[in-house]
């Protein structure tokens, strides 16, 4: 599988594995790493990670499938997320769910996340959300030592518009390689705000998490999905298939940004129906009746 290249020597696989629900997939170690193992071999090497998954849990679930086998950790990419304190366990004296972006606070989560996953280094570092009280200084103080003692080899963001994303990119003296914001035919808010026009600007290539719309699509509940989806049946099989999956990724995956799609299932074939959406070969009037379809009404 082609990598995209997000900065000078540093790559993640076209299609990333979401590894948010880990502790609700039920596998012991040994299953885990035989799945990590299969990822490995189709070629999606990067994991997706946050602090906060599984109730600070999931970062060591992985770190016991590197126990398990240690030359692993070198076949992968590591991204994870920082900013997110909930009540819980690891806060629990807590008043109210906040975001913290203080220097302090990104130094202590990349180190408890460096000791979950039983690593020396991150190889990519979010900031999970964009938060009202924020100061790019002491972030810019936190990434610059973390990137100097080798802990963090490259930074990114997470939910960002434009320009909050040039507003931290100013205090920093490395480049941010990466947004990674919610994309996919249920959710054209990035195609709305600015940010793919942004990412066409400045090169950078997006991550899209929930890129099935988290069952909006597959399983309906609104007016939306149930909008949408029949469109996506109808040049599904104009491509050939019946794999409704398959031609939503190849969808996210046509767009000129290089979309890294973050595919969050436990379930090898789903992953592979994304891997597979890089062989369909949609044309763009096929990419415009689903955007349309989204959309809800004709482009002007």
């Amino acid at each position: 599988m082609k990598k995209i290249q997000l900065d000078t020597n540093f790559s993640l696989s076209r299609i990333v594995h979401g590894q948010m629900r880990m502790r609700e997939w039920n596998m012991n170690p040994r299953q885990l790493l035989a799945m990590m193992n299969e990822l490995v071999e189709l070629g999606v090497t990067t994991f997706d990670h946050a602090d906060i998954y599984g109730g600070y849990y999931c970062e060591s679930l992985l770190g016991e499938v590197f126990k398990l086998d240690k030359s692993l950790r070198d076949k992968v990419e590591i991204v994870t997320k920082c900013g997110i304190k909930v009540i819980s366990d690891r806060f629990p004296d807590l008043k109210v769910k906040h975001y913290d972006y203080s220097r302090e606070h990104i130094l202590k989560s990349a180190e408890l996340s460096l000791k979950g996953f039983g690593t020396d280094r991150i190889d990519l570092l979010l900031l999970h959300r964009p938060a009202p009280y924020f100061d790019p200084a002491e972030v810019a103080e936190a990434f610059t030592q973390l990137k100097q003692q080798g802990k963090v080899l490259h930074f990114g963001v997470s939910n960002f518009t434009p320009g909050q994303f040039e507003m931290l990119q100013g205090f920093l003296d490395m480049n941010l390689v990466t947004n990674q914001i919610e994309v996919s035919p249920y959710c054209l808010e990035h195609f709305e705000n600015g940010n793919m026009d942004f990412f066409l600007k400045t090169g950078i290539h997006p991550m899209a998490w929930s890129p099935v719309a988290g069952g909006r699509l597959m399983s309906p509940w609104d007016g939306k999905g149930p909008r949408i989806m029949p469109v996506i049946r109808q040049v599904a099989e104009e491509l050939g298939t019946d794999d409704v999956e398959k031609v939503i990724y190849a969808w996210l995956l046509k767009h000129p940004t290089q979309i890294l799609p973050v595919v969050g299932s436990g379930k090898m074939q789903r992953i592979k129906s994304a891997v597979a959406g890089l062989q369909l070969d949609m044309s763009l009037e096929q990419w415009y009746m689903i955007y349309v379809a989204a959309l809800g009404k004709e482009l002007p």
